[in-house]
């Protein structure tokens, strides 16, 4: 059997793309080489990560959001009491936490309040769990206990090797994570920087817990930050020396620690430890010939803020319609292009966040003068909003040449005048026309897309000054207007976007 598309990974990124894909009616396959999903590392309290509005937003506009958590507060709500605005902590950049009240998110101009709230957080194994299971329901074939071990490409189809099986597939997709095989067998360079700490996560019983305070601390020898006793982070910048290089023993945490904090702590037992650094790597092409990258395996970089599985998933959304255009052979030229040009600088970006935030981290006085600046901002109000709307992803806005400003950036979920909202309108994974004014030139423009593109004539709570909006499968608006909207122009949108109308 030749499979439409093959996954390499089944972790949150390649579940979350095996879905987009079968939303398009491809057959898929996923190889994992681990056999049981199953690990500490991903429940609580190493687990837990924060969702960006854009991962939120896409789980939303695929129906998954219910099953992550209960449809969270709106932002904007008033009913919601002030005093508990005020103590939620919007995020932090290098440990320096957001006051959720000082963010002013009236400068949004385009963001309408949403059931898909921007502060979000779920455990990775609880996130792995819906998407197994919405990824089964919708027919994905999962193989488990299968290594990709070797690959080779033609200009027609890809062929894997995967333990004593070969698979082939029209295109492969590397979602194997940061020491990817797919990335290495396909032949793309990974550049970027070397590491300067080895991190570490560890649960360990304290001899006399109150050696070590709670919280985060900076040392002079790096950073620990102890969330309940026993439960420890640590950051030692010694190049990454300890990273996966030797087995992690008591002696060896406790000597880190001690060295860390300049204590005399004692260690009576080891729970659970792993290791993680900031090298810091992204793939220069996320694509050759018929194989592609995403998540981990295209870029790396310390996991400080919680970042990677966002900027992955975000990868997910933007390829896998794309792919499935491609595949069904009615995409405009450049469309799976478009997904290098449009992913990879958002993906240095963060890696740069990355790098910034351990620029911060280092055990010297000049990073500690400038933590303190960068504290006294992010207390204010100016300060607070632009590192939400960079941590949130809100302001998140792909090039796509000159227009309204609105093009390129996340759809606002407008409230029709039904009820409905913009957000379950994309659920089946097509394109999005809505008509505000029910314009019958419109209506007439988006029936030769019938087929890949869902018209919706409907006024609006709030239009935002808008009279039509044209939004790509991902949630992306593609083109709009404030008034006297020009057929010809959403015309041209479409076919840049959607390929061909129908004949």
């Amino acid at each position: 059997m030749i499979y439409d598309v093959m996954i390499a990974g089944a972790g949150p990124v390649g579940l979350f793309l095996a879905c987009e894909l079968r939303l398009a009616g491809l057959s898929v396959l996923v190889l994992e080489q681990v056999e049981d999903p199953d690990s500490p590392l991903k429940r609580l309290p190493f687990g837990r990560r924060g969702l960006s509005a854009q991962t939120v937003e896409a789980f939303y506009r695929r129906g998954l959001l219910g099953d992550l958590a209960p449809p969270p507060r709106a932002k904007d709500d008033a009913a919601a009491p002030a005093a508990q605005k005020q103590q939620r902590q919007a995020g932090h950049f290098a440990g320096i936490p957001l006051d959720f009240a000082n963010i002013d998110s009236s400068r949004w101009r385009y963001r309408l309040p949403t059931p898909a709230d921007t502060n979000l957080a779920a455990d990775m194994d609880h996130i792995e769990t819906v998407l197994t299971a919405r990824a089964g329901a919708n027919g994905v074939e999962i193989k488990r206990g299968l290594r990709v071990e070797a690959l080779d490409a033609s200009d027609d189809e890809v062929t894997v090797r995967a333990g004593d099986e070969t698979f082939r597939a029209r295109w492969l997709v590397g979602c194997d994570g940061g020491r990817s095989i797919v990335r290495k067998a396909g032949g793309f360079e990974f550049a970027g920087t070397d590491p300067e700490f080895t991190g570490y996560s560890v649960q360990v019983t304290i001899a006399d817990p109150d050696t070590l305070k709670l919280g985060r601390h900076y040392t002079p020898t790096g950073m620990y930050f102890q969330m309940q006793p026993g439960t420890i982070a640590m950051v030692a910048f010694d190049g990454g020396a300890y990273h996966r290089t030797q087995p992690i023993t008591l002696e060896h945490v406790q000597d880190v620690l001690r060295h860390i904090t300049g204590t005399d702590v004692t260690l009576t037992s080891l729970r659970l430890a792993t290791t993680w650094t900031d090298r810091t790597q992204q793939a220069t092409a996320y694509r050759n010939g018929r194989v592609l990258l995403a998540g981990d395996a295209a870029h790396i970089h310390s996991p400080l803020g919680g970042q990677g599985l966002n900027l992955g998933l975000g990868d997910a959304m933007n390829l896998g319609w794309k792919l499935a255009a491609t595949v069904r052979g009615n995409a405009p030229a450049d469309l799976l292009d478009s997904y290098q040009s449009e992913r990879h600088p958002v993906g240095t970006q963060v890696l740069d966040w990355s790098r910034a935030q351990v620029a911060l981290m280092r055990p010297s006085p000049s990073s500690r003068a400038l933590e303190a600046i960068i504290r006294d901002l992010v207390d204010t109000r100016d300060g607070a909003t632009y590192f939400a709307e960079r941590l949130w992803g809100v302001g998140l806005r792909y090039d796509l040449g000159d227009g309204h400003p609105l093009v390129g950036r996340s759809a606002p979920d407008f409230e029709l005048s039904g009820g409905t909202r913009l957000g379950e309108l994309l659920h089946d994974g097509k394109g999005l026309f809505l008509d505000f004014g029910a314009d019958a030139p419109f209506r007439a423009l988006a029936h030769r897309w019938s087929d890949r593109i869902t018209y919706v004539a409907s006024d609006a709570t709030d239009r935002l000054g808008l009279s039509a909006v044209l939004v790509r499968p991902d949630g992306v608006v593609a083109w709009t207007s404030d008034s006297n909207a020009d057929p010809d122009e959403a015309a041209s949108a479409a076919t840049r976007w959607f390929g061909e109308p129908e004949r």
